[in-house]
C-alpha cells in the first residue's frame, strides 16, 4: 500500500526523538521501535525495508533544511532503539536485531554528513556540493535521492542560484 502513513508517522516520531523532554524522547524511541518489529513480523520476519527507507527519508528530510537535531539527544534516543531490539528476546535469535543496527548505522551516516554541511552552511556552493555527494550515495534509493536532491534546490532558489 502507500507508504506515506508510515513516512508521516516516521517523520513525526523521529521529531519528538530530539524533545527535550525525555519522557517524550522515550516515548517516540518505543513507538518507533514497536513500529519497526510490526514491519519485521508482517513481512513475515523477513525485514524492515518499509520503516528503514521511510525512516531514512524522513531523517533526510529533518537534516535537509539543516535545522538541526541534538545530536547528543538523538544519538541517545537511536542507543535507546538499539538497547530495545538487543533486549527484546523473542527477536534475539532472528536478523531483526542486525536489521535495527544497520538503520540506526545508516542515521548516523545522514548526521555526520549534515554536521558536515552545518561546518559550511555559510558556503551555499560547498553546502550543494556535500547534498548532491550524499544524494550521489543514494543512487540505488531514489526516494531519498530525491529529498536531497529538493534540499540541494531550495538553497538554490534561497540564493537565487536558479540556472543550477
Amino acid at each position: 500500500g502507500d507508504a506515506s502513513l508510515c513516512g508521516s508517522l516516521c517523520f513525526e516520531m523521529l521529531k519528538c526523538c530530539n524533545s527535550k523532554l525525555t519522557n517524550l524522547r522515550h516515548e517516540a524511541c518505543a513507538v518507533l521501535y514497536l513500529l519497526m518489529r510490526s514491519n519485521y513480523e508482517f513481512t513475515r520476519r523477513q525485514g524492515i525495508n518499509r520503516v528503514h527507507l521511510q525512516v531514512i527519508i524522513s531523517v533526510s528530510q529533518l537534516m535537509g533544511d539543516v535545522i538541526g537535531l541534538n545530536n547528543s539527544r538523538f544519538q541517545e534516543s537511536m542507543a535507546l532503539i538499539n538497547n530495545y531490539a538487543s533486549s527484546d528476546k523473542a527477536m534475539t535469535t532472528t536478523g531483526f536485531v542486525s536489521e535495527v543496527r544497520d538503520l540506526t548505522k545508516r542515521i548516523r551516516t545522514v548526521l555526520v554528513a549534515t554536521a558536515q554541511m552545518r561546518e559550511h552552511e555559510r558556503d551555499p556552493e560547498m553546502l550543494c556540493d556535500l547534498q548532491h555527494s550524499l544524494a550521489a550515495s543514494y543512487a540505488a534509493t531514489p526516494e531519498l535521492r530525491t529529498t536531497w536532491l529538493q534540499a540541494m534546490s531550495k538553497h538554490h532558489v534561497k540564493n537565487g542560484d536558479l540556472s543550477e
